[in-house]
C-alpha cells in the first residue's frame, strides 16, 4: 500500500516498510497512535500499533513542508518533553499489554519493538469488527443472545484484567472486537496498574465515563469497568444511552434489570463485582427452553 507523500501517516508507513513489514492496509490514525495491518514473508496479517499519531506529524516535517501540510491546524505543535512523555505512555501501554497476555477475551501482544522516533506492538487481526455495529437494532431473539454473549465475554476480559491488577478505564464499542461470534477487549492505552495512580485527577465527561473520572480518574478502580459495561449492555438491549432514571430499563430482559440498575450507580462502592455483571450476562444470554407439553396432553 502507498499513500500520497503528504498524507500524514505516510512517514509512518515509509518506517515500517523500511524495517522489513509489507504494509496491506491503513487501519487508523489518531491523534497518537497508527493502527496498520501488515506482514512477513508468508505469515498471516496482524495488526500493528505504531506509537505515532497527526500530534507527532509537525516534528518529523521540514519547516518549508509544514505550511503546505493537510490538516495542519489539526496537529498539535508537541515540544521534546511533551514529545517525550507521549512515547512513555505508549509504552507504558505495550507494558500493560504484555501484563494482560494470555488473559481470556483480552486481544494480547504478539509482537513488540521500537524504532529512533516510535515504538510499535503486534495483535492478531479480527476482521469482524468492533461492537460498534451490534448497536444498531431491533435486533430479535437470535442477536440478542448472541450480543449478550459477547459482553458476558468482555465482563469475563475484564475480570481477569482486574485480577491482574489493571483497570481498563476506556469500556466501550470501539474497544470491543467480535471475533468468530466471541468478544474481546483491546486498547488498553488508558488502562491503569491499580497499584499506581496514572494520569489527570479529573476527565470527562463521556457518555460511557463514570462519575467518579470528573475527580478521581487518576485512581479508577475495577469498579468503574463495571459502570462502563453496563453503559454497553444498556445501550444494546434498551436500544439508548441510560438517562431520566433509567426510563428504558424494562426493554431489558427481566433478570438483567436489577443489575444493570446496580451497576449504574453513582458510587462506585454501590456497584456490583464484574464477576456478578458476568454471570448475569451470560445467564441473560441463554435461550429459555420451551416449556415441555404435559404428559397426556
Amino acid at each position: 500500500m502507498s499513500l500520497h507523500p503528504m498524507h500524514p501517516a505516510a512517514w509512518v508507513l515509509d518506517q515500517l516498510g523500511a524495517d522489513g513489514w509489507r504494509v496491506n492496509n491503513l487501519l487508523s490514525f489518531t491523534r497518537a497512535s497508527t493502527l496498520v495491518l501488515v506482514s512477513r514473508g508468508d505469515s498471516a496479517p496482524v495488526v500493528l500499533k505504531a506509537g505515532f499519531g497527526s500530534n507527532h506529524v509537525l516534528a518529523e516535517l521540514d519547516e518549508e513542508d509544514r505550511l503546505a501540510a493537510y490538516g495542519f491546524y489539526w496537529y498539535t505543535e508537541m515540544t521534546p518533553d511533551e514529545r517525550a512523555l507521549a512515547r512513555e505512555d505508549f509504552r507504558h501501554e505495550i507494558s500493560v499489554a504484555r501484563t494482560a497476555t494470555g488473559t481470556k477475551h483480552v486481544v494480547p501482544l504478539l509482537e513488540e519493538g521500537t524504532t529512533d522516533r516510535f515504538d510499535w506492538y503486534t495483535m492478531p487481526y479480527c476482521p469482524g469488527g468492533s461492537f460498534r455495529s451490534w448497536l444498531v437494532g431491533p435486533h430479535d431473539q437470535k442477536s440478542t443472545t448472541t450480543g449478550l454473549s459477547i459482553l458476558a465475554d468482555v465482563a469475563v476480559g475484564l475480570t481477569q484484567l482486574h485480577e491482574r491488577g489493571i483497570v481498563h478505564r476506556d469500556v466501550y464499542q470501539e474497544n470491543v472486537l467480535v471475533h468468530d461470534g466471541q468478544g474481546l477487549i483491546t486498547d488498553l492505552g488508558a488502562a491503569r496498574r491499580t497499584t499506581v495512580p496514572r494520569g489527570p485527577a479529573g476527565r470527562g465527561p463521556e457518555v460511557h465515563w463514570p462519575p467518579e473520572y470528573a475527580s478521581a480518574y487518576s485512581t479508577a478502580t475495577p469498579a468503574a469497568d463495571v459502570f462502563s459495561l453496563a453503559i454497553l449492555a444498556y445501550r444494546f438491549v434498551c436500544g439508548d444511552i441510560p438517562r431520566h432514571g433509567h426510563s428504558r430499563l424494562d426493554s431489558a430482559p427481566a433478570s438483567l434489570r436489577p443489575l444493570l440498575a446496580g451497576a449504574l450507580a453513582s458510587e462506585p462502592k454501590n456497584r456490583p463485582e464484574m464477576t456478578e455483571l458476568r454471570d448475569g450476562l451470560r445467564q441473560a444470554a441463554e435461550p429459555t427452553p420451551a416449556p415441555q407439553p404435559r404428559r397426556g396432553q
